[in-house]
């Protein structure tokens, strides 16, 4: 898996994704999209997991939401009609809540199923509002995931240096080569990024050796990092509760990386 070097005028659609809960997938999404608009980029954060954890990072709470993604993938409102504002400078979210769970039933029947979140995206994309667009994806390889890896340009996976890590990573990689041939030829694998970090773990080295056999791996490393886990109880990414942290400086490393990958 080779990092692409190639410059576009065009929107960076990234699908995070990890099948596997509990590897930082979300935690990923909200703070890379955080740490991307920190450096100006503008960025909207999408989240397609009904457990909403990607919206109440960034201090949106699913009580107050009245118009969600579900709404955008059955037709019922655009997007642009969702997104809101957050508390960091370029940086919108498109929030979800629980109805998204619904959505894989209601759209099983339906022939362009998988592309009901490309047909979404389509005007925002098209407006070039956003340089970068965050997808956090549900901890499953269903019609929702799928919807992700239709509409996205390229994916980028968090994982964890464990013992199950390259089991699961086969698996998701045979989902996208399958969503390749299928909905999405153009789909770029943009790399993997290690999550959870312990330097005095020797499995977690050797894990992370066996993945760089295989996969483009970022050079950034997201440590274990205790502000990285209370953030999300106050709202907010880590750049705002901790920049100081590990945690956040980690993500503002991948940031740097990804937008210099182009």
């Amino acid at each position: 898996m080779a990092k692409t070097k190639k410059k576009s005028d065009r929107t960076h659609v990234i699908a995070v994704v990890n099948q596997k809960g509990g590897v930082g997938k979300t935690t990923t999404a909200v703070n890379l999209a955080a740490s991307v608009a920190a450096a100006e980029k503008s960025c909207l954060l999408l989240d397609l997991d009904p457990q909403a954890n990607a919206s109440s990072g960034v201090g949106v709470r699913q009580r107050s939401v009245e118009k969600s993604v579900y709404d955008a993938l059955i037709g019922r409102r655009t997007l642009g009609e969702i997104i809101r504002n957050t508390d960091i400078a370029h940086l919108d979210v498109a929030p979800a809540t629980q109805d998204l769970a619904a959505a894989e039933l209601e759209l099983v029947d339906d022939r362009d199923r998988a592309y009901k979140l490309k047909k979404a995206l389509a005007p925002i994309v098209a407006e070039k509002k956003y340089e970068y667009v965050m997808i956090d994806c549900p901890p499953s390889l269903g019609l929702l995931t799928v919807n992700a890896l239709t509409a996205a340009t390229h994916v980028l996976v968090p994982l964890q240096c464990e013992y199950y890590a390259l089991e699961g990573l086969t698996n998701l990689m045979a989902t996208i080569d399958r969503v390749k041939a299928s909905t999405n030829a153009d789909l770029e694998v943009q790399g993997v990024v290690l999550t959870m970090f312990d330097p005095r773990n020797n499995l977690a080295h050797q894990v992370a050796e066996e993945v760089k056999k295989h996969f483009y791996v970022f050079d950034s490393v997201i440590p274990r990092n205790v502000r990285l886990s209370e953030a999300p109880s106050h709202g907010k990414p880590a750049l705002l509760y901790d920049a100081a942290s590990k945690g956040a400086q980690g993500y503002l490393s991948l940031a740097r990386e990804l937008i210099h990958a182009g």
